[in-house]
């Protein structure tokens, strides 16, 4: 995949565009801050010097064993040390990040081994299931390393232990050479693999610290509360670069208990997450428990923030609020709302529902159909290009064609801009659904539904109706002790929004089924609707379960 410059006018010839290889982050951190702690689990700490010396002795022994530039290795795990260390054992050989989500099934990270061309494998030892199902199906795989020990592979810290002391030389890369596969959620079929290369990452942490949070240094410490294999992998990688410590949860369970806990014993400055978990952290009691007073940046992406959400995080933190606009093929790196533009109060100039303004580097069109340009307050597709911007799908040309449009990259979400430059998101275009050939965003009329004093959570998706063409659904979560009918919200929101807008029906649930990073998925609720018996709508159906 590395590329060349093309030679300009005047005869030039190309040059390789030799860059850094991002494991050069954690070199220059332990040779800065050598003793001081770059990683925090549990009541277990390791310096910058320990963490540069783990990777060290980890690149060896897979070295010795055969790994080199370019081969990928596959990495299934809960947050860990190992797991965070991993990442930088790849970069510094060459080699290919593949991590997965670890809740993913035995079945569904085959797919991943198997697409990727993994040809090792490093595990947690709680997942033998999945390393079974890899070796089935993944038939350049020849080595599995075990995080703990486990029957199924050579144990990690052994290998460190036995590689101890063995410096080893960062691969040489090109801006173009890939270093990450990140795999995207799938929401709309298979999971592709994003290539991310070491170009590209190094502008996307340039400007993480420049848009997201300016200033962090290496007194600084983030908390993880969202697996490494994510957006928080990106996140971290970014706290390395500053030289700011890393704390993880005790375990794989979201604790928001600990986490507030963590965030006053370590002096927490920023921390990455999605809107719900915001939620969550800010509607639990402990938040009033713990000092967070050290918190200058929470910075939240996947999905918009709803207005009331934003308000109460608001109310209890501050304006410590940071959000972003991205996905995992622009590495989060599109648009920005910093704390000063979180306003607690709706009023002249306040922006309410944008998600900010363009990163430094990158611009934004918003495009017809066609690929034109369309004007501000126009909707259409949120089309973007910059040095953030993924080399492209791994071995998936259809899909390139695809996203890929006269040099834009296509999100595939639906939105506007204002006069001001401002993005506002309306949606993905495939959740928007047509009744009686007007064209409704559901966003709209959640963020109304979330205004009434019941409603805890929301999620509205089109079905098919006969009558209509398409029809909304409904599915709402109420806060702790409240009640509230079907009937009762249809008859509050009808003045709210236009008739057409309206859901036809409204199902109350317990909980909304969520993905392996906290957000609402339409595709997963769609399939728990199903499951249900609330769909198809021509059939009885169930008000609550």
């Amino acid at each position: 995949m590395t590329t060349t410059c093309q030679a300009p006018k005047g005869g030039v010839a190309p040059v390789s565009k030799r860059v850094m290889n991002l494991s050069h982050f954690m070199r220059k951190a332990a040779r800065r801050h050598r003793d001081q702690i770059g990683l925090v689990w549990g009541e277990k700490t390791w310096t910058w010097a320990e963490l540069d010396r783990r990777i060290d002795a980890m690149a060896a022994a897979l070295a010795a064993r055969g790994v080199t530039k370019g081969d990928r290795v596959l990495v299934q795990s809960k947050n860990c040390n190992q797991l965070f260390e991993s990442m930088f054992v790849c970069f510094r050989l060459g080699a290919v990040w593949v991590p997965t989500n670890f809740r993913q099934t035995p079945g569904e990270v085959a797919y991943l081994g198997h697409a990727s061309g993994a040809s090792v494998m490093i595990c947690h030892s709680d997942f033998p299931d999945h390393v079974a199902a890899v070796r089935e199906v993944a038939p350049d795989l020849r080595e599995v390393i075990s995080i703990g020990a486990s029957s199924f592979g050579t144990d990690y810290d052994t290998l460190v232990a036995d590689y101890a002391g063995q410096a080893i030389l960062p691969a040489s890369v090109d801006y173009d050479d890939p270093c990450w596969f990140f795999f995207t959620s799938g929401t709309t079929g298979r999971p592709k693999a994003a290539v991310l290369t070491h170009g590209q990452m190094a502008f996307v942490v340039t400007n993480h610290l420049c848009d997201l949070m300016p200033g962090t240094t290496h007194q600084d410490a983030s908390l993880v509360v969202a697996p490494l294999s994510h957006g928080a992998g990106i996140h971290q990688l970014t706290q390395v670069a500053a030289g700011a410590k890393t704390v993880l949860l005790t375990s794989d369970r979201f604790d928001i208990e600990e986490a507030w806990a963590l965030v006053a014993r370590w002096r927490v400055t920023n921390m990455f997450t999605v809107p719900t978990i915001v939620k969550m952290l800010t509607e639990h009691p402990s938040v009033d428990q713990h000092d967070h007073s050290s918190l200058r940046y929470i910075i939240y992406a996947g999905a918009p923030m709803y207005r009331e959400d934003q308000k109460h995080a608001l109310r209890k933190l501050g304006k410590v609020l940071v959000q972003y606009f991205g996905l995992g093929e622009v590495t989060g790196n599109i648009t920005v709302l910093p704390p000063a533009l979180h306003d607690l109060a709706d009023g002249p100039g306040v922006k309410v529902g944008t998600c900010g303004f363009e990163r430094t580097g990158m611009q934004v069109q918003i495009q017809d159909e066609q690929g034109r340009e369309v004007g501000p307050g126009e909707t259409g597709e949120i089309c973007v290009c910059g040095p953030a911007v993924f080399a492209g799908y791994y071995n998936n040309p259809e899909a390139n064609q695809k996203s890929f449009r006269d040099g834009w990259f296509r999100t595939g979400d639906l939105g506007h801009v204002d006069e001001d430059g401002f993005l506002f998101i309306t949606g993905r275009a495939s959740d928007m659904y047509i009744s009686g050939g007007s064209n409704v965003y559901p966003r709209e009329t959640e963020e109304k539904v979330l205004q009434h004093p019941a409603v805890a959570e929301i999620a509205i998706l089109g079905v098919p109706d006969k009558t209509w063409g398409e029809v909304g659904v409904a599915v709402c979560v109420l806060k702790a002790g409240a009640t509230l009918s079907e009937q009762e919200l249809l008859s509050w929101l009808e003045n709210k929004v236009a008739r057409y807008k309206l859901p036809k029906r409204v199902f109350i649930w317990d909980e909304l089924p969520k993905s392996g990073y906290g957000k609402i998925t339409k595709k997963a609720v769609r399939a728990e609707l199903e499951t249900r018996g609330c769909l198809p709508l021509d059939q009885p159906s169930k008000i609550s379960a």
